[in-house]
């Protein structure tokens, strides 16, 4: 194997494998900051040995184990070294057998789940919680991040490094929680999976209309959280949701990566078995016995999309009456205003109308271009095309993508020929 396959595979194995270190070394250190440059200090001893020896037959636990051998050394030659071996009872001659790590698959999720509720939490600004939850478990590099979010890399590194040392400076526990505490943080950290998948889904700025590597990263990390809380049926409903949004990318830009919007898309382009997997998460959430929350009632209607032959078959009827019942949950004008779409197609434009123009005099909505978008739609469909054309002009002018601007101006000038 040549040295630039080598470093291919072993980069694979890094995304692959880098979280588990993070997450294993970080509770010998009790700092994620030091567990990430440890396991990067592995990681290049890695690609110094690997390259003339070759890739051991485990190379995670390669990884691991050198990672944490580092750890080790380290605290040993801290002038505190005796009085925090103590305070962990977790360093003892076991760690250094020259056998590969021993930790059970069990430890390995445990460590995992601890990552990411630390990496979650709300002690954090959100933009920091996403920007380090990527970089810790999703294992991009700040410049992948950087490229996701089209924001400086240096930002990107700034809020990386300000939010390991807030998480230190707190003294955030790494080794034992409560569970009731894991289930009080679970709602940030399902939180941060939403909206680094929305920001994927349709970017806020840029010239692209989706950005798939988040939507990817945070489907990788939903299911990975599925797996380590089974029982949280919000988490399968998120994960469902994710899956089902998911299978559309393909079918949402067309060869020349303009926007094509959802009762226009060409459904044999659809990814029928994540839409055949986010129906089972869907099953997984029902079948737990408890009431629907939010992101599971926003998966099922996702799924009425899914399972219509064509837009023109879709149970609108249905998806209004979800809409309804989350209105009720978690009541929002951005629901009110999806709301008004299902029910302008389950009943009539005027309908939904009626609703979108009460929504005008809401503060939050003031700048949100969707607002005019759809009362835009709405006015079109009822052959009011002058009123339509306004209000698509200025839609596009609230926009920050490139693409949703000129597909909004391609709207606004229809109304007028």
């Amino acid at each position: 194997m040549g040295s630039v396959d080598v470093h291919r595979t072993i980069n694979t194995i890094w995304k692959i494998e880098s979280a588990k270190v993070i997450a294993r070394v970080a509770r010998i250190t009790r700092d994620i900051g030091l567990a990430e440059d440890f396991a990067h200090d592995a990681l290049v001893q890695a690609l110094e040995i690997w390259e003339k020896s070759g890739i051991p037959e485990n190379p995670g636990g390669w990884l691991m184990t050198t990672a944490k051998r580092k750890a080790i050394d380290y605290l040993r030659r801290d002038k505190l070294s005796e009085r925090k071996h103590k305070e962990l009872g977790l360093i003892n001659d076991s760690y250094y057998k020259c056998e590969y790590d021993d930790v059970d698959e069990h430890d390995i999720k445990d460590d995992l789940l601890r990552l990411l509720f630390i990496t979650c939490d709300p002690i954090l600004p959100p933009k920091s919680r996403v920007a380090l939850t990527l970089r810790l478990l999703g294992g991009l590099t700040t410049e992948e991040i950087a490229k996701a979010y089209l924001t400086p890399t240096p930002t990107i590194a700034q809020r990386i490094v300000r939010a390991k040392r807030i998480l230190r400076e707190a003294r955030i526990s790494f080794v034992d929680y409560e569970e009731s505490e894991l289930k009080n943080r679970l709602s940030s950290v399902l939180e941060v999976l939403y909206l680094m998948f929305n920001e994927g889904y349709t970017a806020t700025s840029g010239g692209e209309w989706f950005r798939p590597t988040l939507c990817q990263e945070s489907l990788r990390l939903g299911r990975i959280l599925a797996e380590l809380v089974p029982k949280e049926p919000e988490v399968h409903g998120l994960v469902a949701l994710m899956e089902i949004q998911s299978s559309r990318l393909k079918a949402r830009v067309n060869p020349k990566g303009e926007p094509i919007l959802l009762l226009d898309q060409n459904r044999a382009l659809w990814d029928y078995l994540l839409i055949r997997r986010g129906l089972a998460a869907i099953e997984r959430a029902e079948g737990l016995g408890v009431p629907l929350g939010p992101y599971s009632l926003q998966a099922k209607i996702a799924a009425c999309h899914a399972v219509a032959p064509s837009g023109a078959e879709t149970d609108w009827v249905r998806i209004s009456a979800l809409y309804d019942a989350l209105a009720q949950l978690t009541p929002s004008p951005i629901i009110e205003l999806n709301r008004a779409v299902a029910l302008s197609m389950a009943f009539s434009p005027e309908v939904g109308l009626e609703i979108v123009d009460e929504l005008q005099e809401e503060p939050t909505l003031k700048d949100y271009h969707l607002l005019p978008s759809v009362r835009g739609d709405l006015l079109f469909k009822l052959n009011r095309k002058q009123e339509a054309h306004v209000e698509f002009k200025r839609a596009a002018s609230l926009t920050s993508n490139e693409r949703e601007r000129e597909m909004l101006l391609k709207r606004a000038s229809e109304c007028t020929t």
